[in-house]
């Protein structure tokens, strides 16, 4: 499997020069592809999206309504949401990864001229997203862009209503955290009743996401949102307020779990059990959990787990992953597995030690065990 930094590579770059020098013959495609490619092998993705838009700064033409002319002009047709996650190849224009790169482009470019910075960013994200380039425009023209994507709920492109929601959210991934959203997300709330019920699922998953980004901050204001829009509400609904609720869940807060009907107690007794008891670094664990009813009437349930993480400093982080849903009948028992896996990450650093793994049954501690991360052997 290629890494995936190399979703921007010296040929992907060779390859939207020559889409820019398509539709602007005097493009100096030979100097932007030599200036973009000189060095990237040696970055990460990141870091190469921000050295090819650098490299676009250098060769578009400085009037930035010009250039974002010619990127407009260079795009390829607009993409079907079911087939963005293949895009390969810019034989047609430019589209995927490679417009990563572009938004940073016109994010830098265009802040002084957000209105036909925003027009470039709605032709974008039809071909790639424009969600990590909008948040500087939101950051310096707040009300402006607001009112824009007020109108863009109503786009029939999804992948434009899509990003109404997906670049307003306070703690987007990779994307420059919206500190005042941060604190205050009340402009979004208009934005995400109006999509909540969107006809499109990749729209709809987007608002659950900026809820959830919401709780983290605002848990009562989602709990509430919850409350007010789930009675009566159809199935796709449902399942956006049941992803939009993860995090409260899992953190068992009181009134989330009351809306949903897990707020009672497990009634009955749970034992867990980790095997094996030691494992090293890149290995994996079975999570064995027996519950057994004592309440004379069926139990909603909703069962996660807790790993904490042991940090440098001798110090524990818990982390909590999905576990189970089920309705426990009357009086029976259970028996429950799952396969965990102690494997390196991006987002998160191992080290040796005790690892206490908990279950939660609708947000309360039931059962405890653990396992021990060996110490990695030293390399000779």
């Amino acid at each position: 499997m290629q890494p995936f930094k190399n979703l921007l590579s010296p040929a992907v770059v060779r390859a939207a020069a020559q889409q820019l020098q398509r539709v602007h013959p005097a493009f100096d495609a030979r100097r932007f592809a030599r200036q973009a490619s000189a060095g990237l092998d040696d970055l990460e993705l990141k870091a190469r999206a921000l050295h090819i838009c650098q490299a676009l700064t250098d060769t578009l033409p400085r009037n930035f309504d010009e250039a974002a002319d010619i990127i407009e002009r260079a795009l390829a047709p607009p993409e079907p949401v079911e087939a963005m996650a293949g895009l390969h190849g810019l034989n047609q224009g430019l589209r995927g990864w490679v417009l990563w790169p572009v938004g940073e482009f016109v994010a830098q470019r265009g802040l002084a001229q957000p209105e036909r910075a925003l027009r470039a960013l709605h032709a974008l994200t039809q071909r790639f997203t424009a969600e990590w380039a909008i948040r500087p425009f939101i950051v310096a023209h707040p009300e402006k862009v607001f009112r824009i994507l007020a109108t863009w709920c109503q786009d029939p492109s999804a992948h434009v209503r899509r990003l109404v929601s997906e670049g307003s959210r306070p703690r987007l991934p990779w994307g420059l955290r919206l500190q005042a959203l941060v604190q205050d997300p009340s402009p979004t709330l208009p934005l995400l009743q109006a999509l909540q019920d969107d006809s499109s699922d990749y729209v709809r998953k987007s608002v659950a996401n900026h809820l959830n980004d919401i709780a983290k901050d605002h848990p009562e204001l989602v709990s509430s949102w919850v409350t007010t829009h789930l009675p009566g509400a159809a199935a796709p609904r449902v399942a956006l307020l049941r992803h939009a609720s993860r995090t409260l869940i899992k953190s068992g807060h009181p009134p989330t779990m009351k809306a949903w009907g897990l707020g009672s107690a497990f009634k009955g007794t749970a034992v867990l059990t980790v095997a094996p008891a030691q494992i090293q670094l890149g290995e994996s664990v079975t999570l064995s959990l027996r519950l057994q009813s004592t309440s004379p009437r069926p139990q909603p349930l909703v069962l996660d787990y807790a790993v904490h993480h042991v940090k440098a400093n001798g110090s524990t982080s818990a982390k909590v992953f999905k576990g189970w849903k089920l309705d426990l009948a009357a009086g029976a028992t259970v028996d429950l597995q799952k396969r965990h896996a102690m494997k390196p990450i991006t987002t998160r650093s191992y080290h040796p030690g005790w690892h206490r793994v908990q279950v939660q049954a609708n947000g309360q501690v039931v059962a405890d065990s653990g396992l021990t991360l060996l110490q990695q052997p030293s390399v000779a």
